[in-house]
């Protein structure tokens, strides 16, 4: 007699619960208590190295965004922790073509309050000058444009290191790390990355926290501007009404997807099909099966092209 089954194999459907925001705690009692533990982490791994570099001042290019303002939180911490003045903390805007008055008071004010050492060193000359050393046409937008000032921006913080026996504290997060999304010994270089292991919608998550748990009503006005800019590097000219015209998420695609990719890429090792499946459960409603595909494309080809940005980063804590 012959034995034999017959193996039915069919669809079905996926009902349990797919977080759209996995680096950020769901329960709301583990909010406050993550968010403390990872600033401390960040705060301690640069109080350490500020120790061990002997280091008088620490020099921040501060620019008004998520990034550079949670870098900013992090090393006014580390100088608490160290019972050092926060004048030790040198943070300097370094206005050019793209930049508004909505992000340069925005980083005025948080520094004023903060107090720290806050300097402004205008670029506009200095990057118009470089056009003219290397026969660049200013008029032409394109990468080289943008890059000489982020390139420029670096070299002002780093001499300002140099001459103070300090040393410069980077802001590029882990989502922009993962997706290459920094300018190559530009803001991509630094003596330490506070925000290296930190994705980009915990950075935003962070500053919120700050801002309804630790600081005053003024700080608080600030940090919560800040969270509502527009994600972008300002390289290009504001538009015609003085706002910011270049935004990142229209150029590399949507943060919160792009941390959902990452997520379960690194942590998991998952499939791409694997991912976008998961990604349509998760956004269903937000986002298009077509639109989550596009995306995830450009992730996966940067991912893989960028890695020479990552293979010489400067240290920074494991978050």
């Amino acid at each position: 007699m012959e034995n034999y089954f017959d193996l039915c194999v069919e669809d079905t459907e996926l009902t349990r619960f797919i977080d759209p925001h996995p680096f950020i705690p769901a329960a709301p009692a583990r909010r406050a208590p993550h968010c403390e533990r990872i600033l401390s982490i960040q705060a301690n791994g640069l109080k350490k190295r500020i120790t061990a570099a002997w280091a008088k001042k620490i020099v921040l290019g501060i620019s008004g965004g998520l990034d550079s303002t949670l870098a900013l939180l992090v090393m006014v911490r580390a100088m608490d922790l160290l019972q050092r003045p926060r004048t030790d903390i040198i943070a300097v805007t370094m206005p050019c073509f793209g930049t508004t008055v909505r992000t340069k008071t925005n980083a005025t004010v948080l520094c004023e309050e903060l107090g720290v050492d806050f300097r402004t060193v205008n670029i506009f000359d200095s990057v118009n000058q470089h056009f003219k050393d290397i026969g660049h046409d200013p008029n032409l937008r394109d990468v080289t444009y943008e890059n000489a000032q982020a390139r420029e921006r670096t070299q002002v913080i780093m001499d300002i290191a140099n001459d103070e026996g300090g040393m410069v504290v980077g802001t590029g997060d882990f989502s922009e790390l993962a997706l290459g999304w920094a300018t190559y010994n530009g803001d991509h270089m630094s003596m330490y990355g506070v925000n290296a292991g930190v994705p980009k919608t915990l950075v935003r998550y962070l500053v919120r926290y700050a801002a309804e748990n630790i600081f005053g009503e003024r700080l608080r006005e600030i940090l919560l501007d800040v969270i509502d800019t527009p994600v972008s590097p300002e390289l290009l000219p504001t538009d015609q009404e003085g706002k910011i015209s270049q935004i990142t998420e229209d150029k590399v695609g949507p943060y919160e997807l792009h941390d959902f990719f990452l997520y379960y890429f690194l942590r998991y090792g998952f499939t791409r099909e694997k991912i976008a499946y998961m990604a349509s459960i998760a956004f269903d409603g937000e986002y298009t099966e077509e639109l989550i595909h596009h995306w995830l494309d450009i992730f996966m080809r940067r991912f893989f092209t960028h890695q020479f940005k990552r293979s010489c980063l400067p240290d920074g804590p494991k978050v």
